[in-house]
């Protein structure tokens, strides 16, 4: 499982983002958190009495460190409710929702439209949150010398399907004659999706030869050990492991940038900014301890994904998730 610092403030700010109430068939709505204190109310059922059962959760390693930490602070306040939070990429987080195993699915990118008609097909109906803004974050191994910044060209050519890139010269003729070794996330992972759509210019569009894995960690741990290492995964993890590795510049159109609070905040780190997301089966909701997490994870959602590296929502998209948790509730 991969680790959570909950304990490191990186004072990341409000991204203001239009949510959109989602519902095709699966009647879904919009997104997140406002709150500090983790704990004060939500804690508790209407009733105010303890509650027990679990709270099923899995998809997004990048959404982990949130809803981790979320579940941590949880079982202080409610400690005979036990959330669970699986990692197996946002793909298999769907998939799992859409079979009804899980109440949340952790997820980096929205539901596709075939996810929403598997859904629809399924009777299942949900609500959709927006958690939290990240950064996606093009990282190399920290004896590189030779490289400090892609251009999104230059990134699409590394890692576009039967590419022809395969050592460092290949991408700047002063840069070494040395193998390059990718590391990136799995096919089933939402930051794969995000990454081929918004650098390939297709959803899925990539080469296949390379360290592919849903554990962000196992990209940290192979990059940090090969000099001539490239790969890319959320900024939060970056973040946690900045001593260990080198975080390189993208031009996307402007020169070159690198992911911060500031540049994920005013969405000058274009194109890889993004909205994370958990989806709530809102017949799960029907069930105490599940409607009391999610009603917790919107009132601590800031102030969590502060501590762990993320940006935290602004105050509109933190009412419209209110709203439209209220609105599943009173159904």
């Amino acid at each position: 499982m991969i680790k959570t610092n909950i304990g490191k403030v990186c004072g990341l700010m409000c991204l203001a983002v239009g949510v959109s109430l989602i519902g095709v068939g699966c009647n879904g709505n919009s997104d997140s958190g406002n709150g500090p204190a983790a704990k004060e109310a939500g804690s508790e059922s209407e009733g105010g009495e303890k509650l027990s059962g679990k709270v099923q959760i899995d998809g997004s390693s990048t959404v982990y460190p949130i809803s981790e930490a979320v579940a941590e602070e949880f079982r202080t306040v409610q400690p005979d409710v036990h959330p669970i939070v699986g990692i197996s990429g946002t793909g298999g987080g769907m998939k799992k929702f859409i079979a009804g195993e899980i109440d949340i699915c952790d997820a980096s990118r929205g539901m596709k439209e075939k996810e929403a008609a598997a859904c629809k097909e399924k009777g299942i109906e949900f609500i959709e949150l927006s958690v939290a803004f990240d950064g996606l974050a093009v990282i190399a191994n920290p004896k590189n010398n030779w490289c400090d910044c892609l251009t999104v060209g230059q990134l699409k050519e590394l890692w576009r399907p039967e590419s022809g890139v395969k050592q460092w010269k290949d991408l700047n003729p002063k840069w070494p004659a040395k193998d390059i070794k990718l590391y990136g996330p799995g096919t089933d992972s939402g930051t794969f999706d995000y990454f081929t759509e918004a650098i390939v210019g297709e959803e899925k569009a990539s080469r296949s030869d390379y360290t592919a894995s849903e554990d962000d960690n196992v990209l940290v741990t192979g990059i940090q050990s090969d000099e001539y290492a490239i790969g890319y995964f959320g900024y939060a993890y970056y973040d946690e492991n900045k001593d260990k590795l080198k975080l390189l510049a993208v031009d996307g159109g402007k020169g070159c940038t690198k992911p911060s609070l500031e540049t994920v905040r005013d969405n000058s780190y274009a194109p890889l900014s993004r909205p994370l997301f958990i989806y709530v089966r809102k017949s799960a909701l029907e069930r105490p301890e599940v409607a009391a997490f999610v009603k917790f994870y919107l009132k601590n959602a800031a102030q969590l994904a502060k501590d762990v590296g993320y940006v935290p929502v602004s105050d509109e998209v933190a009412k419209a998730n209110d709203e439209a948790l209220k609105g599943a509730l009173s159904k």
